[in-house]
């Protein structure tokens, strides 16, 4: 099995982070996530997330964001200053605004806000994306019994997040993980996530000599990859967003090749 390039404190900040958001979870009333899946709008790929109404408790939102800052301190002091102007940026306003656009995956806003306010680039993003991902949680645990397939290239069914991750279960099946909101769902073993290509002569596998666990699926015809883990090769089994923060050798190794993780279509003649 290849060591991972992440180093050990990271992966153990990273699992604080996630049972921080699970306790957060539990701290959410399920009435406050209320999915509308509408099936015609799921099958032109509209995900679960567009058509949920959720009642966001901007308090708790602050409070979580309040308490991963500190984690993020205790764990590396350095950080204190570059965090320490959070608390007085974050008013009850400009918590609605992050919630929205991290909801949105727009990275645009977030670089211009870091910028606006003289933060490092990824520290507004990542702290709205943490306190976010506890309402994605629950949501993706009500309505999972919904979601058996996706449309290839809409991304994740529930959240929307681009397709990244695969296992193989113990019967061999292909079962794809969203890392972000974790919900999954089965696809065929040679079919691409992002452009629904079926060619076993445009779809193949990257192989990771000394990685015996995983291994990169690429296509051809839109120049994208998912990773897929052989979760059988594992006595305990990490959870999905542990899997994907492992492998993310397997993604420098797809990009440094021409893959990208959203596929593109080709222009035509």
């Amino acid at each position: 099995m290849i060591k991972s390039v992440v180093s050990k404190e990271y992966q153990e900040l990273q699992k604080e982070i996630a049972m921080l958001q699970e306790q957060w979870k539990l701290q959410l009333d399920p009435e406050t996530i209320r999915p509308n899946l509408d099936k015609a709008s799921m099958e032109a790929g509209v995900p679960a997330a567009a058509l949920t109404a959720i009642d966001f408790e901007i308090s708790l939102f602050l409070q979580w964001i309040e308490e991963v800052t500190s984690l993020l301190v205790s764990n590396n002091p350095e950080l204190e200053p570059k965090l320490s102007g959070i608390r007085t940026l974050l008013t009850e306003e400009t918590a609605i605004r992050w919630i929205e656009e991290a909801f949105a995956f727009n990275h645009v806003y977030f670089t211009a806000y870091a910028e606006e306010n003289e933060l490092e680039e990824w520290i507004p993003h990542f702290l709205a994306e943490t306190a976010l991902r506890p309402y994605l949680l629950l949501m993706a645990e009500k309505v999972q019994p919904a979601i058996d397939h996706a449309v290839p290239g809409a991304g994740c069914p529930v959240c929307g997040e681009p397709v990244r991750l695969a296992a193989i279960d113990e019967d061999g099946k292909k079962i794809i993980h969203c890392p972000r909101c974790f919900a999954h769902w089965p696809a065929r073993r040679l079919e691409c996530a992002h452009c629904g290509n079926e060619d076993h002569h445009t779809i193949y596998f990257l192989e990771i000599e000394g990685d015996v666990t995983s291994k990169i699926q690429v296509c051809e015809e839109c120049n994208g990859y998912i990773k897929i883990i052989d979760s059988r090769q594992y006595i305990t089994k990490p959870s999905v967003a542990l899997l994907d923060l492992n492998s993310i050798h397997l993604d420098m190794v797809a990009q440094e090749n021409g893959y990208n993780s959203v596929g593109e279509k080709k222009e035509t003649n």
